[in-house]
């Protein structure tokens, strides 16, 4: 299975600003897999989302959805797309039920099995009118209308917006179900726990950039032995940040530093043996401490 999501330096600027909302940004997101699109507010994320759906014009760059260009072939990419919008707006004046059947006409739906599962397993309540919903049932009708004509790419901000734990799940369910019959994600959340648990590759970025990517399980760096280690002597730390084979996270204050193995655990080893350490001790390195270091230190390498 190839790329499903393409963006080659994909660049948006509002206006004549110096500021570009979305700088250079270049992924790929790959059929069956889920990735998660991670950042602040205002960093860019609903931005791409947009050019994604043609929502807006990119300033500069490009992008591809199944070999399609977002632009040019605007309505045949919404063919192959599920999508959520981080705040749902729904046609207010029709039942939920009238309003899949509409959805499910445009898209050409013959077979309405699988919609009536996702109706179930979100308890959706599809007999009321949508403007006596609330935000959460609101958003259960969202995610029924972008999976339920099961698409080859979805494309899905904030999508856990207003759901509680046990609808959260039905939402993970979903989409790894999606994941398995071959779809390719694109999800947004600043949820991080989320992210960890069901994504397979994240990205971060912040303030238009793409400042990080890497695979949440496997040999991905997330999981990875952390040393937190305290040294003699404070001189030691910038020896530290430029040793071999080791990769220097942060300082914690005073000789305390945190580090993590560049290569291989042995090499980490032998190079950390050089150093005078007082204390030496492990964790696992998780989303939110890799986030955090960037969004903190304001790292944009």
């Amino acid at each position: 299975m190839g790329a499903s999501i393409v963006t080659d330096k994909l660049t948006k600027r509002y206006g004549r600003g110096p500021t570009l909302a979305l700088d250079g940004l270049t992924l790929q997101v790959q059929a069956g897999e889920i990735y998660g699109y991670l950042g602040a507010n205002g960093a860019g994320k609903s931005t791409t989302i947009r050019l994604l759906l043609n929502f807006l014009q990119p300033s500069s760059g490009s992008a591809r959805i199944n070999g399609f260009d977002v632009v040019k072939d605007a309505v045949e990419v919404k063919k192959h797309v599920g999508y959520l919008a981080g705040d749902v707006a729904l046609y207010p004046k029709v039942t939920g039920c009238e309003l899949l059947d509409y959805l499910g006409a445009l898209q050409g739906m013959a077979n309405l099995d699988y919609r009536r599962t996702l109706e179930k397993r979100f308890e959706a309540e599809t007999d009321k009118l949508v403007s006596a919903l609330s935000k959460g049932n609101r958003q259960k009708i969202g995610i029924v209308q972008a999976f339920m004509h099961q698409p080859n790419v979805l494309v899905l901000d904030e999508p856990t917006s207003g759901l509680d734990p046990l609808m959260q799940e039905a939402f993970y369910e979903t989409v790894r179900e999606a994941k398995n019959r071959g779809a390719a994600v694109l999800m947004s959340s600043h949820n991080l726990a989320e992210a960890q648990r069901v994504c397979d590759r994240v990205g971060i970025i912040k303030h238009g950039k793409l400042i990080r990517e890497q695979a949440v399980n496997g040999d991905g760096e997330l999981g990875k032995t952390v040393f937190r280690v305290l040294l003699a002597t404070p001189s030691a730390l910038e020896r530290l940040k430029k040793a071999p084979h080791l990769k220097f996270l942060s300082q914690e204050g005073g000789n305390t530093a945190l580090v993590q193995a560049d290569g291989t655990l042995a090499s980490a080893l032998k190079a950390l043996s050089t150093f005078d350490i007082r204390d030496i001790s492990t964790q696992a390195l998780n989303l939110e401490d890799e986030f955090m270091e960037f969004y903190e230190t304001g790292d944009e390498s």
